[in-house]
């Protein structure tokens, strides 16, 4: 009902996540409240409360917007490197402003201002270029980093704890080959754009001094960074350094956020969500209900089972379509990757292959054949395990 509800948007999804955790023990699918409230109990909740206060502060002291600006700058009057800049900007900024909505909210502006100084218009190819890849692939970046928004914090959590090299470790070269592939197929698609006849000079985007609220927000960032990067060292789980910054950025006087603004702001859907989303995938493996349904699956599969390499394509497609239908990507992970995991222990495959990927669409499915999977195999985790 959850998925339906999820996948039709009837109501607030929000509400859909507390109204099925309510459902899981009135319906006697777990014990008690407790086990219903597991998704709650989970740090990866509260990880995501931490990287997204983070990126209101940094939204909030006017240093996203001096970042963005800095790295488009550095185009000079190239149409061909402004793209270039956008691109590894995606990945640039997540470190951050994790959110990739929130991040692209910004950059948009700014890029618009750069196309209007070139005298750039609406349908022009080289506009249609750059917001296609701020839709499409501005999120790829955030996806590499397990601090890079719902997306991976959702994943994270349903597939177990992930220090935050390990994620970065793993999902690198998948995301950012994707990045790559996909900006390529756009250049190519979009060519004719990228030779303007009289192509304009860097755009006078003018900045101040550094005000000491984004210094503030700076000096945060690089230690929320400093911890996550150094997380061999130290052990902690990422969800500590992500609220140590949140407790940096609420402290009276020196902070960068007031608390009403905190209150306001946050988008607390988000945490219900996720922590519903985690209630609901544990139920789905502890009663048996995943393992039902990748019997199913593996059932429809079974005539290839000496061929992983088309049972991974065949899922990806599979998952691509369903989520089409399922809009919301809490909802979809809590329902795919449980399902997926059990599917592939019975088809005696590595279950860290089908976990990511499920979310591969058709670019991201030939990356995925042709480069993550020997990726993957050397640093210990071949699709077939020996």
């Amino acid at each position: 009902m959850a998925v339906i509800l999820w996948a039709t948007e009837a109501i607030p999804i929000a509400v859909v996540g507390v109204v099925g955790v309510v459902l899981l023990v009135l319906v006697g699918a777990v014990p008690d409240f407790g086990t219903a409230l597991y998704g709650f109990s989970q740090p990866v909740a509260y990880f995501l409360v931490g990287i997204l206060t983070l990126g209101l502060a940094v939204q909030r002291s006017g240093l996203a917007q001096r970042m963005a600006t800095y790295l488009m700058r550095g185009a000079g009057g190239s149409p061909r490197l402004l793209y270039v800049q956008m691109l590894f900007s995606f990945a640039a900024l997540t470190f951050a402003l994790p959110s990739a909505s929130t991040r692209g909210a910004i950059m948009v502006h700014v890029y618009e201002q750069v196309l209007q100084h070139w005298n750039v218009p609406r349908e022009h190819p080289l506009y249609k270029a750059m917001m296609v890849a701020m839709g499409s692939l501005n999120r790829l970046g955030s996806t590499a980093l397990l601090a890079g928004g719902i997306t991976p914090v959702v994943a994270s959590g349903l597939l177990g704890d992930f220090s935050w090299t390990q994620w970065f470790v793993l999902m690198s070269v998948p995301f950012y080959a994707n990045l790559v592939v996909g900006g390529t197929v756009l250049f190519v698609f979009y060519r004719s754009g990228f030779r303007l006849d009289d192509a304009a000079v860097a755009a006078s985007v003018s900045l101040g001094r550094m005000s000491p609220t984004e210094m503030r927000a700076a000096a945060i960032v690089m230690l929320t960074a400093l911890l996550w990067f150094t997380d061999f060292a130290h052990g902690l789980h990422p969800a500590v350094p992500a609220l140590i910054a949140m407790c940096l950025i609420l402290l009276p006087r020196v902070g960068i956020l007031t608390w009403s603004e905190f209150e306001r702001n946050l988008g607390w859907s988000n945490f219900f969500i996720i922590a519903s989303s985690l209630s609901l995938s544990h139920t789905l493996v502890t009663t048996g209900a995943a393992a039902w349904f990748s019997e199913t699956l593996v059932g429809g599969v079974s005539q290839l089972t000496s061929a992983p390499m088309l049972i991974l394509l065949a899922l990806c497609v599979c998952f691509a379509l369903l989520r089409m239908l399922l809009p919301n990507i809490a909802g979809y992970l809590a329902l795919v990757i449980p399902v997926t995991m059990a599917a592939a222990e019975s088809l005696g495959l590595d279950p860290l292959i089908f976990r990511f990927g499920i979310t591969m669409t058709v670019i991201a499915a030939v990356v995925l054949l042709f480069l993550v999977i020997p990726y993957w195999g050397l640093i210990g985790h071949p699709l077939v395990p020996p």
